[in-house]
């Protein structure tokens, strides 16, 4: 156990080495490739018509190994995505160059909803609006044979139109993206989708940064884009005041429109491009995020203070002066009226003037807004400019009428321009700032890199030096040789404090609280069952037997009701409360249970700061979701139905009707159909209620933390996911304390018809490691954790639940749906390598148990040759929360979690449910373990804590193992 002494990381263990920008990737309309990039950016003239389109470029899928039968279900953004990470790539030299394959993570970001969900939400959608067309045919008159004939032929030519597949819910997940590239390219490290609004790039980039700098990664790939699938956002970014609403500008400006874009870098640290010979575009010194919390509908930060405060920070982290900046990118905001809390800060960082050799400018000036792109579009930019050391064509800002301050308005773009050197031969040097509408600022320091500026990236001349000037960072760090590839577990390289779980909370069926959801596991009942009515209407979606595209073969589910009203300690008006997506409102009632008392604001008292025991630091949400709410999909699908009139006036089987009786018709359906979407978008919070990572976000605010919200995908591995974030946010402390875990509400129709299409559901009840096992049952649920590093826990005195010893995550690379041993392996691997104890010292892995006969089987063959692999004292136990409230997507990992928290707190091992007979395939003697019904005493093993292991495998091959520990005062 670790001292006190350890409670904050150390410099030394975590240094500011440089981080090298060595591959980038633009797709843009009007640039595909970072030359083209470059010359759309040193245009004289901005704006114009574009030629060429995001839509327009052919790219073939065959490249990548996807198979036919999957192309069609793939969301247009992952066919843009993995052109980029390819583009990105070979910008780098590679497959020429070799890649740290085993240890490069991919991460991804996008935002609302993608064209595949979309079409998906149209298609179920699309059998309520049949049924009310059989309806409404037969009380015109119509047969009922021919009625019933019509809607079917409704239902057949939705399909065909939509392009229905039974891989449509694998296509349509934003975390298959990343899993998608890291199959293509063969790389097993870290594999996630994230979210933030406008934020969303910066937060991967800093989340690259991170896991380079704690040196669990070699190399990063970030992958961003913005396409804009739905009418019903842009509508609502209008209704909003945000991008689109806006008029003023100079005449061909674009920066007040929403624009489209993917782009990609490759990350490396100096010492790493070093030795690999990389060709260096720019380095990023710092990179630094803070949020602005407010109650209330989502809204940008206007502070100046807060963006002078973290500038301040980034520059001294970075170990450089405001005054050795030359060039500013506001990637946030244009240099318009939205620019003056940044001009603010920005003159606030220089005495309150701005210098006159200041040069700014904003990508947005030619791309427009690319929300979850910007990013990545304004850091390559800039890292393209410190390359060619020229300044692209920008605005300037001048002065408002009769102010001394710097004003808002636009002077004319200069021309493109050779970028001066610094002082004292001091490298050019940079910042980009970022915002969202949802309150986050972002900071990122950026510095030239004096190497061969004209190095071939594939010719390996090594050209690569160290920055030059005596202002300039340290240099990179000696070369030094990667981690072993070997395929025991690894020795320790040194990582890590300890992570101490200071309180936890959760609801998930048959459980409000997490008081509850232990109740519920020890009395070895599962709570699955027929899911209501209102969840699954059986006359539409529900056919048992057959697979099918329509409908679900299945009514089992664990289902927990949405919650009506908001808790109790925050104030948030019906209106608002009601255009939050489901998710939103279910997480924010957990959160009310996990920081009762704990957030820094007194209940009924935002405006006063609360006693000792209350958070305080800076702080990071991230929760682990699904990136694609059903507020926009279900707004969507219905404003597209009412393109459908015309199309359901042509059927066959209307023939006979008069015009005036189809007119009459189709009057009805409309009528009877839900609302068309339309209104929903122009109404207060319906934009908060698509976005991801609101739900993260509606958290910080309606607490009032200091923390930065964001959205985590990765398959049904996204809760863990998102620990992994915020355990590594914590150890190199950029985040005091994290609220972080999962939620979905997968009992909808729409997945169970998708997951029913793949055969993935079980025809009865959920039953993991059971020789009967067929498949999951879909569960709702909410887990939320609090973290803290332990020696500050200690400091507060936090009654400390459990610690968090170590995250392992890798991705197999190989099946984009069957699991895979190898990968899984990799993952405990990774997790034992940060740890001073042996597989035989845990006593209890919960395990993440699908119920599906491969699944199980995979699991525990990995599990043996890991646990397995030294002579135990006594059996593994192993179990899955499964068993009892379903699989719950992304807050699985959440639910597996929160139940070796209490199991441990207990002292008390596990029962499983729907266990009849046990798979003899599985050989648990080998290990050997055992799956028990009934709960027993866990018992210390001798001078030990008790430790568990908690596993989550999610689609795409993406995996995730946490070693858990018992918490023992006094050692």
């Amino acid at each position: 156990m670790p001292s006190d002494s350890e409670s904050r990381p150390e410099e030394s263990a975590f240094p500011k080495e440089p981080m090298a920008i060595v591959g980038i990737a633009a797709l843009y309309p009007g640039a595909s490739g970072p030359e083209e990039y470059w010359e759309l950016l040193n245009r004289e003239r901005p704006g114009g018509a574009v030629t060429r389109g995001l839509d327009d470029l052919h790219i073939d899928v065959a490249r990548f190994g996807i198979p036919p039968a999957q192309a069609g279900a793939m969301a247009r953004m992952q066919v843009l995505m993995l052109e980029a990470a390819r583009q990105c790539l070979s910008d780098a030299g590679h497959p020429r160059r070799p890649l740290p394959a085993e240890r490069t993570d991919v991460i991804t970001g996008t935002c609302f909803g993608l064209d595949r969900q979309q079409a998906n939400a149209l298609r179920i959608e699309a059998g309520r609006y049949a049924h009310e067309v059989e309806r409404a045919a037969v009380a015109a008159g119509v047969d009922e044979a021919a009625a019933r004939a019509a809607a079917e032929e409704l239902r057949s030519r939705t399909a065909r139109r939509l392009g229905a597949s039974p891989h449509d819910r694998v296509g349509e997940m934003a975390s298959t993206i990343p899993a998608r590239i890291a199959t293509a390219f063969k790389v097993h490290g870290r594999t996630l989708a994230l979210e933030s609004a406008e934020a969303t790039s910066f937060l991967a980039i800093d989340h690259a940064v991170h896991n380079l700098r704690r040196e669990v990664s070699d190399a990063v790939l970030v992958v961003a884009g913005q396409r804009w699938e739905s009418p019903v956002v842009t509508r609502a970014l209008r209704a909003g005041g945000l991008p689109g609403a806006m008029g003023a500008g100079l005449p061909g400006q674009t920066y007040d429109r929403v624009g489209e874009g993917v782009g990609a870098l490759l990350l490396k640290r100096l010492s790493t491009a070093v030795r690999d010979g990389d060709r260096v575009y720019a380095v990023i010194l710092d990179s630094s995020v803070r949020h602005d919390s407010r109650p209330g509908a989502f809204r940008p930060s206007r502070s100046a203070g807060l963006r002078r405060a973290l500038a301040q920070t980034s520059l001294r982290a970075a170990g450089v002066s405001a005054g050795s900046v030359t060039y500013v990118e506001c990637a946030g905001v244009p240099l318009g009226p939205q620019a003056e809390p940044e001009l603010q800060a920005l003159a606030g960082l220089h005495g309150g003037a701005l210098p006159a050799g200041l040069a700014l400018g904003s990508v947005r000036e030619r791309l427009g807004n690319t929300f979850a792109n910007a990013g990545v579009a304004a850091v390559s930019k800039v890292a393209l400019a410190l390359h060619h050391r020229r300044i692209p064509p920008r605005g300037a800002p001048g002065r408002a009428a009769g102010s001394g301050a710097p004003g808002t308005a636009l002077a004319p773009p200069s021309p493109s321009e050779e970028w001066p050197a610094g002082g004292d031969a001091a490298p050019r040097r940079a910042v980009v700032h970022g915002s969202s509408f949802t309150g986050t600022v972002c900071h990122l320091v950026l510095q030239e890199y004096a190497g061969d500026a004209d190095g071939d990236a594939a010719g390996g001349t090594g050209g690569a030096r160290r920055p030059a000037g005596p202002n300039a960072s340290p240099g990179p760090a000696p070369a030094r040789p990667g981690p072993a590839r070997t395929a025991a577990v690894a020795a320790p390289v040194r990582r890590p404090e300890p992570i101490a779980v200071v309180a936890l909370a959760g609801r998930f069926a048959g459980a409000p609280d997490a008081e509850g959801f232990w109740q519920v596991v020890s009395s070895g009942r599962t709570r699955i069952g027929p899911v209501p009515e209102s969840v699954l209407e059986r006359r539409l979606y529900h056919a048992p037997g057959a697979l099918s595209l329509t409908h679900s073969y299945t009514d089992q589910g664990a289902h927990v009701p949405v919650p009506e009203e908001p808790p109790g300690d925050v104030r948030i008006v019906p209106a608002r409360h009601t255009a939050l997506d489901d998710t939103q409102r279910l997480a924010l009632a957990v959160a009310a249970e996990l920081l009762r008392g704990r957030a820094p604001y007194p209940a009924g008292d935002p405006g006063a700061r609360g006693a000792a025991g209350r958070l305080t630091g800076r702080g990071l949400v991230a929760i682990g979701t699904n990136l694609g709410l059903t507020r926009e999909r279900r707004a969507n699908a219905r404003l597209s139905l009412q393109s459908w009139d015309e199309e359901t006036g042509r059927l066959a089987a209307l023939d006979g009707l008069s015009p005036l009786c189809r007119k009459a018709l189709l009057a009805s359906v409309r009528e009877k159909s839900p609302g068309t979407g339309d209104d929903d978008a122009l109404s207060p919070g319906f934009l908060d209620g698509c976005l991801a990572s609101g739900v993260a976000a509606l958290i910080a605010h309606e607490y009032r933390l200091d923390a930065v919200p964001v959205g985590v995908e990765a398959a049904c591995a996204s809760s863990l996911a998102a620990l992994d974030v915020c355990v590594g946010a914590l150890r190199l402390g950029t985040a005091d304390f994290a609220v972080t875990g999962g939620v979905e509400l997968a009992c909808n129709t729409r997945d169970m018809v998708l997951c029913s299409a793949l055969g993935l559901l079980s025809h009865g009840r959920i039953a993991p490691f059971d020789q009967a096992a067929d498949g999951f049952s879909p569960g709702d649920g909410c887990g939320l954790f609090l973290l803290k590093r332990y020696g500050d826990a200690r400091r507060d005195g936090d009654d400390i639940v459990g610690l968090i010893r170590a995250t392992g995550a890798s991705n197999d690379a190989r099946s984009l749906i069957a699991p895979d041993v190898e990968g899984q392996l990799l993952a405990m691997r990774r997790a034992f390598a940060e740890v001073d104890f042996g597989p035989s010292a845990v006593d209890y892995l919960e395990a993440h148990g699908t119920g599906t006969k491969v699944g199980d089987r995979v699991e525990i063959a990995a599990a043996a040759r890991i646990y397995g692999s030294e002579p135990r004292a006594r059996p593994l136990e192993i179990g899955s929360a499964k068993s009892f409230f379903g699989h719950t997507f992304a807050a699985a990992g959440s639910a597996g979690l929160l139940r070796a928290l209490l199991a441990m707190r207990a002292g008390t091992l596990p029962p499983n449910a729907n266990l009849r007979t046990l798979n003899p395939a599985l050989d648990l003697d080998a290990i050997p373990a055992a799956v028990s019904t009934e709960p027993s005493e866990w018992t210390r093993q001798p001078g030990l804590p008790r430790r568990a292991a908690v596993s989550s495998f999610g689609t795409g091959g993406i995996n995730y193992h946490v070693l858990i520990e018992e918490h023992l005062d006094g050692r």
